[in-house]
C-alpha cells in the first residue's frame, strides 16, 4: 500500500459522512419534487451521497492502491441500499444499511469463532501482530460489538427521530467504534508479539 497523507486519507474517509450530516441539516424539512414525485431532503441528500462516497473512495485508492474490504463492503451497501431508498423514495432501506453492515460483521467473526477461527486476524494481523489467544479475545469482543451496533440501529431508526438517527449514525457509531479499540489497550500489552 502505498503512503499517503494522513490528513488527505482523513478527508477521503469522513468527509463524505460530514458532508452528508451538514447538508442533512440544511435541507432536512425541505421537499423536491422531480418530474410528478416529491422527494424529502433526506432522499435527496442520500442521492448526492452515492456518487460522492464513490468518488472520495476511488480517489482513495487510486492513491493508496488498496482497499480494506471492509471500505468495499460499506460502498457496496451504500449504493445498494441508499440506491433503494432514492429509487423507491423510501428511507428505510439506507436506513437499515448500518444493521446489516454491523450484522453482517459480526455475523462473520461468530461464524469464524464457531469454527475456531479468528478471521479478524486474517485481515489485520500485520497492523496488530498478537498471540493466537489474543485475536481469539479481540474477535470476541469486536463480533459482540458490532452485534450491539447492529441492535442499536435498528432500536434507534424505529424508535426515535430521523435527525436523531442521521446523528446517531454520523457521530455516535464511530465513535463507539473508536472508543472500542481505545480501550483494548490492556488485550493489546498482554498478547502483544513483542511481549510474547
Amino acid at each position: 500500500m502505498r503512503k499517503v497523507n494522513p490528513i488527505v486519507k482523513m478527508v477521503l474517509e469522513l468527509g463524505p459522512v460530514i458532508a452528508f450530516f451538514v447538508a442533512y441539516v440544511k435541507l432536512k424539512d425541505q421537499v423536491f419534487t422531480f418530474g410528478s414525485t416529491e422527494y424529502s431532503g433526506f432522499i435527496v441528500v442520500t442521492a448526492a451521497f452515492i456518487p460522492v462516497l464513490i468518488a472520495t473512495t476511488a480517489i482513495l485508492w487510486a492513491l493508496t492502491g488498496k482497499l480494506s474490504r471492509m471500505q468495499v463492503v460499506t460502498v457496496v451497501m451504500v449504493v445498494v441500499f441508499g440506491g433503494m431508498s432514492v429509487w423507491l423514495n423510501d428511507d428505510r432501506f439506507i436506513k437499515i444499511k448500518p444493521t446489516i453492515v454491523n450484522g453482517l460483521f459480526g455475523a462473520i467473526l461468530g461464524f469464524g469463532l464457531l469454527r475456531g477461527q479468528s478471521y479478524l486476524r486474517f485481515v489485520m494481523e500485520e497492523a496488530m501482530p498478537l498471540q493466537p489467544e489474543g485475536w481469539m479475545i479481540l474477535t470476541k469482543r469486536l463480533c459482540a460489538m458490532f452485534f450491539g451496533l447492529a441492535i442499536s440501529n435498528e432500536i434507534v431508526w424505529r424508535f426515535f427521530s430521523e435527525a436523531t438517527w442521521v446523528t446517531f449514525e454520523t457521530f455516535a457509531m464511530p465513535a463507539a467504534l473508536f472508543a472500542f479499540f481505545m480501550t483494548q489497550g490492556g488485550l493489546l500489552k498482554r498478547y502483544g508479539i513483542e511481549n510474547a
